[in-house]
């Protein structure tokens, strides 16, 4: 009898530790489909929103990149969240299975991005772009992706080279314009029009300090993305250890399930 009685507790005990686990599940999953539901609507809404957001967003190409990386994101949390909701209240596990497969695959794909970002961590260096700058950059070709995205970056940031406009001394861009000592991006934007406006922007060609952008770009993406790398990095802490969780969580529930 006393046994019986002690079987009796520990299957109980197991079931409400199993229905513990599959509530918080459920819970944990809710918030991921909520959150990728609201990241899917902020990117279609700035696709399709018919006020002129999107042509201001399609300006700049870091905008526009960011558009499509958010609606990325939306969609896997969006899936994620779903399979989890579903497999854990339905207790079923062919949705459990296939929830844990597509974290695992996610997981995997995280550690291996972080390795590789590791082993080609030289590849950030201050003098490797200056030497990718002065040996690929033409200046005015919009239809070389190197050059736009220099260009882009340099527009985007106020900036000019990697370390200063300097960094255009014996490079392509000056054998291809022999007459411009720092190219058209390295300008700053003023607020003249007409023929003062050409001026200063000859004057800046033609090398003058006073009209061009003398902060190199790779201090001043640094500068502009500090706090970012540290928030992302402290975010992936925590993502890479609540994927863990999940993936704990739903092989106990796959398990647990008769």
């Amino acid at each position: 009898m006393g046994q019986g009685e002690a079987s009796a507790r520990g299957t109980t005990m197991e079931g409400d530790c199993l229905s513990c686990i599959k509530y918080l599940m459920f819970v944990f999953n809710f918030l991921i489909f909520l959150g990728g539901s609201f990241l899917l609507g902020v990117g279609v809404w700035v696709l399709v929103d018919p006020t002129g957001f999107r042509e201001i967003v399609a300006a700049n190409p870091w905008l526009f990149t960011g558009v499509y990386i958010i609606l990325g994101m939306g969609g896997m949390l969006f899936l994620l969240g779903f399979l989890g909701c579903c497999g854990a209240i339905r207790e079923n596990k062919c949705l459990l299975l296939f929830f844990f497969m597509l974290i695992l695959l996610i997981f995997l794909a995280e550690l291996a991005a972080a390795i590789l970002a590791f082993i080609f961590r030289e590849h950030l260096t201050r003098e490797y772009f200056t030497k990718e700058l002065k040996r690929h950059y033409q200046g005015y070709n919009n239809t070389d992706v190197f050059t736009s995205t220099w260009n882009a970056i340099m527009t985007t940031f106020d900036c000019c080279g990697v370390n200063s406009p300097e960094d255009f001394k014996d490079s392509l861009f000056r054998e291809i314009n022999q007459n411009h000592m720092v190219p058209e991006a390295c300008c700053q934007r003023a607020s003249q029009t007409g023929e003062l406006a050409y001026i200063t922007q000859e004057q800046c060609l033609s090398g003058n300090m006073m009209f061009r952008n003398n902060k190199g770009c790779y201090s001043a993406v640094v500068d502009y993305f500090e706090l970012y790398i540290y928030v992302a990095g402290a975010l992936a802490i925590v993502v890479l250890t609540i994927e863990l969780f999940a993936m704990v969580f739903a092989m106990c529930l796959f398990r647990g399930i008769q």
